[in-house]
């Protein structure tokens, strides 16, 4: 890591981390406003670590297991009402007009690899998110802690949920164009 990266990750997280003290100093840790700024400011840090490192994320951990290979376990859990909500709410077009999906197969795997890279950065933030559910839990009570664990159920584990549900249809188109894995 260059001495640059690692200076302009340091600022950037110093944005990342300022708004988050300052509205659990405003609002406190169990504060509906607190879990959104936290995961908010979470995901912008992540976006800028991931864009600026660039990982592979070649780790097999990324392949579909036996288990979930027709997607049953994701579609129990939800996950095509999930993917509505966030049409309904205006998400998938904010996305797709940044980043549009075309009948090109390497757009499809550079799609591939933002599945990839999109539940890399909902898992790291689940698991902050999920240290500051437990230390609330155990400082202010279970009850005070549920914003925190509803809004990281949304923002983090749904996700992941629809990129593991995504990523073996993508590959599958991928695999049948005989084009080489990964990017």
């Amino acid at each position: 890591m260059t001495l640059k990266k690692f200076l302009r990750v340091c600022f950037a997280l110093f944005f990342v981390v300022i708004p988050v003290v300052l509205v659990a100093i405003w609002r406190g840790l169990d504060s509906f406003v607190f879990a959104w700024v936290l995961n908010l400011m979470l995901m912008m840090g992540m976006l800028y670590i991931t864009q600026t490192f660039k990982p592979r994320l070649l780790s097999n951990y990324y392949d579909s297991k036996k288990w979930e290979s027709k997607g049953a376990i994701y579609k129990w859990f939800g996950v095509n009402t999930f993917r509505k909500i966030m049409v309904w709410i205006g998400w998938e077009k904010l996305n797709k007009a940044s980043n549009p999906v075309k009948k090109n197969l390497d757009v499809i795997k550079q799609l591939e690899f933002r599945t990839r890279k999109s539940e890399f950065e909902h898992g790291i933030i689940f698991f902050i998110v999920f240290i500051f559910n437990v230390v609330v839990a155990f400082k202010y009570g279970i009850l005070q802690s549920l914003w925190l664990f509803f809004l990281n159920i949304i923002l983090n584990v749904y996700p992941i949920l629809v990129q593991r549900f995504n990523r073996p249809r993508l590959r599958h188109i991928l695999n049948r164009n005989n084009v080489a894995m990964p990017i």
